[in-house]
């Protein structure tokens, strides 16, 4: 090669081309180092679609019990953890702890409740735990607070811009119970409660409810391992020490079913909007599904009853909120029109509950030492 008036040996020209070639790897190793880099949380890669997704209709029992792929490294019990794919560090997230009912799984709650949906748009980091015995009861916290600890880490807790428990039946009654311990009522913004009582009055629920839902056995078609439901005696004793509202501050939310409410009208009074100097309740809005959700309880079908629920199908629900509440506190009651205990909530108005909770405040876990 020639340089001028001289030739460049060949010795030469490979070492002038060894650095251009390394300069260059450099300059693209920079590049690379600069670009966006999403979360991947430990143990828990993120999958789209997400892991073990139901189908529209007719979601397999097997699929339906599943209780996760993410391991809890103290206790070793496994739950689901969905997320966005694309979640950037330092991206301000709502996190949701979602607790599934007595007798159920991880996976039927993701799908009764389905956060997984929601995850990408709202920025939703969703944990749905199992209990070993399908009932929740204290033995059970140290798995919570581990979840709850682990994902904080992993995100940062700068980056929890609310966190919230979600719970379904039993679930919404554990919540209840979790928010009055030191743990939950210093991190909790929010409780959804999903057919898991409301911090307030309600009508009886209707005899039909215990029929379908407390048969002397687990039902023959029930997945393998699904123990006896409780008892009426130890379903009263468990919501016994709940009736008091706790001490901490939370926004609230209650969703029901209208034939779980014996087709009653919803009190309009709540202490616990009282307590946040809220106006009187107000109709904000009716939403109409035009599909069904996903899930529903197969193994009580036969008669079945309208309390407990049916298949799941369109409907329509009507959406109540107590406005103008102290430091915005959101505090509404959602009514399911024609729905029992166990019809997956469709997909507009799961939305419409994440909207909800979304526009509440949060920062408890910021705040924390």
């Amino acid at each position: 090669m020639l340089v001028g008036n001289d030739v460049m040996s060949s010795r030469d020209f490979i070492r002038m081309l060894a650095i251009i070639v390394g300069a260059l790897g450099f300059m693209g190793y920079a590049r690379a180092q600069q670009a966006p880099q999403f979360v991947q949380i430990a143990g828990a890669p993120c999958d789209t679609p997400p892991v073990l997704h139901c189908p529209d209709t007719d979601c397999s029992a097997d699929r339906e019990i599943n209780q996760g792929p993410v391991v809890e490294m103290k206790t070793r019990r496994t739950y689901f953890l969905d997320y966005p794919c694309d979640l950037k560090p330092g991206e301000k997230v709502i996190f949701i702890l979602s607790i599934h009912g007595a007798g159920s799984y991880g996976n039927w709650q993701r799908h009764y409740f389905p956060l997984l949906d929601y995850v990408d748009k709202y920025r939703l980091v969703v944990a749905t735990p199992n209990s070993p015995t399908h009932i929740w009861s204290s033995a059970d916290d140290e798995y919570l607070q581990n979840i709850v600890n682990f994902v904080v880490d992993q995100i940062g807790k700068r980056n929890v811009k609310a966190f919230w428990l979600v719970g379904h039946s039993q679930g919404g009654m554990t919540s209840n119970r979790l928010l009055r311990t030191d743990f939950f009522s210093a991190r909790a913004d929010g409780w959804l409660s999903l057919s898991g009582g409301r911090l307030g009055p309600t009508p009886p629920i209707p005899a039909s409810f215990f029929r379908a839902a407390l048969p002397s056995s687990t039902p023959p078609n029930a997945a393998p391992g699904t123990p006896p439901p409780p008892s009426a005696a130890s379903l009263a004793a468990l919501m016994a020490p709940l009736r008091d509202p706790p001490a901490a501050d939370f926004s609230f939310i209650f969703e029901t079913g209208e034939h779980e409410l014996g087709d009653q009208p919803l009190p309009d009074v709540s202490p616990w909007a009282a307590k946040y100097g809220c106006s009187a309740r107000v109709r904000v809005t009716q939403i109409t599904d035009t599909k069904p959700g996903y899930v529903y309880d197969p193994t009580r079908q036969n008669p079945g009853s309208d309390a407990w629920g049916h298949l799941p199908r369109p409907g329509t629900a009507e959406v109540m909120q107590y406005p103008g509440c102290k430091d915005g506190r959101v505090i509404a009651d959602v009514i399911r029109a024609g729905k029992g205990h166990t019809e997956g909530l469709e997909p507009k108005i799961t939305e419409q509950l994440v909207q909800l909770m979304a526009s509440a405040p949060g920062g408890k876990i910021q705040q924390l030492p």
